[in-house]
């Protein structure tokens, strides 16, 4: 089976998805058979992630993303991060970085933020919300300021995702413009829903309330006003 591996790994270097995916089985089945068994599984994630550095295709370095997703620890959080600012493989980068629990993937998102721009920062921006760290409410607060409303409004919707009393704080301090009004709103309506379905009115009612306040769209009324109802028990 080593023989096999190494051979696939071999084929990896050079891949791309016009070859056959049976080249690549070995590592599949390695993987699998890793679970449970922390040195195996370390093994692999190494020589996945020295795919990420070398001079691999693409197709290459974007399965070893997808597998690094997968099996991927502090480790290869490195290897990963050096792909954030690449255009072709920022996202598959985010893609492994996105759902892995370490602490490190948070934070190379975050530092990446200052690096890149347009859409990759977009990016970079939405995976920060599907991680939902408290350590990124801040850095997302300072992007509701951006001259791009695109950037506003995705640094809005991630802080909805997190969706703390700290993130409704960061919603209720932006000065929206007239391209950004009603996703600030919009996220700041999804905040206080999810304030409220994890059982802190007190935190929902007042996003609730400030939603009212500001001469909110007949929608966000209608649906703050139900929001603070369901706040009250009335």
């Amino acid at each position: 089976m080593n023989d096999q591996l190494d051979q696939a790994f071999e084929a990896l270097n050079t891949y791309d998805w016009g070859q056959d995916t049976k080249l690549l089985q070995p590592i599949e089945a390695a993987i699998i058979a890793s679970h449970g068994n922390d040195p195996e599984r370390k093994q692999l994630e190494t020589r996945l992630a020295a795919v990420l550095g070398s001079d691999a295709p693409y197709d290459a370095k974007q399965y070893a993303c997808r597998k690094l997703r997968v099996i991927g620890s502090p480790s290869s959080v490195p290897a990963l991060a050096a792909l954030l600012t690449d255009a072709k493989l920022s996202h598959m980068a985010r893609f492994a970085l996105e759902r892995m629990p370490a602490k490190q993937a948070g934070d190379a998102l975050r530092d990446a933020l200052a690096k890149v721009g347009g859409d990759l920062r977009i990016g970079m921006i939405t995976s920060l919300g599907v991680r939902g760290e408290a350590d990124s409410v801040g850095p997302l607060q300072k992007l509701l300021g951006d001259k791009d409303a695109a950037t506003v409004r995705a640094a809005a919707y991630a802080l909805a995702e997190i969706g703390t009393p700290e993130a409704s704080n960061a919603l209720a301090g932006a000065k929206p413009t007239d391209a950004t009004e009603t996703a600030i709103a919009d996220a700041s309506l999804a905040c206080a829903e999810k304030l409220l379905a994890q059982g802190n009115k007190t935190a929902a009612l007042k996003t609730y309330k400030r939603l009212l306040s500001d001469q909110p769209t007949k929608l966000v009324r209608l649906a703050a006003t139900r929001g603070m109802l369901a706040c009250t028990g009335k």
